[in-house]
């Protein structure tokens, strides 16, 4: 049973990055990005509004995208 002096478990809610967010954390211009969405090369936004034009991805998307393309450049290297 928890009480309110109990530490409750440390959990985080997933962040919605925009394209400025986006552009900053992978260090691509925006024209990089949505050429590589295009080409299915890196994730796809989704839609934050139903028939909206606001769009944009999770973090952890980004972050399994920075991981994988860094694990790619290891295998080319070799």
């Amino acid at each position: 049973m928890e009480t309110d002096m109990e530490p409750k478990q440390n959990v985080t809610s997933p962040r919605v990055m925009r394209m400025s967010d986006a552009t900053w954390k992978t260090g691509l211009c925006a024209s990089s990005i949505h050429d590589l969405v295009s080409r299915g090369l890196f994730p796809r936004p989704f839609q934050l509004v139903p028939g909206g034009r606001a769009v944009g991805w999770l973090e952890d998307d980004i972050d399994r995208w920075i991981y994988s393309r860094k694990a790619a450049s290891k295998q080319e290297a070799v």
